[in-house]
């Protein structure tokens, strides 16, 4: 009785770790939806990857791509900025203020992901010029417009 007892707990505490392993994912996937769907045009997010409380979502959408810094803050996820390939590396992600051992494992985690990405994909995302902090609302900041 007590070995079934003990299967069923790890059985229970497994489910619930394999069920809370999409969470971060799917909450990602919703707010970049959320803020950058158009009728007209739906946001493609592929790869997507979490570590230590941050995210990198590549996406695209239409004939424009870029990739998505993101982070958990007191268990909701906001949009730190929006990059071409300038963030991809550890280093980038340490400017961009990412703790150093978080910014190795999302490097190392978002390099390997993309190793399956197809190579049109993956030069959608590295259309994306400069780097793009984003405001409190998850909106691109205000670009000032040019007087002729």
């Amino acid at each position: 009785m007590l070995r079934i007892l003990v299967a069923l707990i790890v059985a229970f505490f497994g489910l619930t770790g394999a069920a809370r392993a999409g969470t971060d994912e799917d909450a990602v996937r919703r707010l970049l939806h959320a803020t950058f769907d158009k009728p007209e045009q739906k946001l493609v997010i592929e790869p997507l990857v979490v570590r230590a409380g941050y995210a990198i979502a590549g996406w695209t959408q239409g004939d424009m791509g870029g990739r998505a810094l993101l982070q958990n803050k007191r268990g909701s996820w906001t949009l730190i900025l929006c990059a071409g390939d300038g963030i991809k590396t550890a280093d980038a992600l340490r400017r961009a203020g990412v703790a150093s051992d978080a910014a190795a494992a999302l490097a190392q985690a978002l390099t390997k992901a993309e190793q399956s990405v197809a190579a049109d994909r993956l030069a959608m995302f590295a259309r994306f010029e400069g780097l793009r902090r984003m405001d409190a609302d998850d909106k691109h900041p205000p670009v000032p417009h040019r007087t002729q």
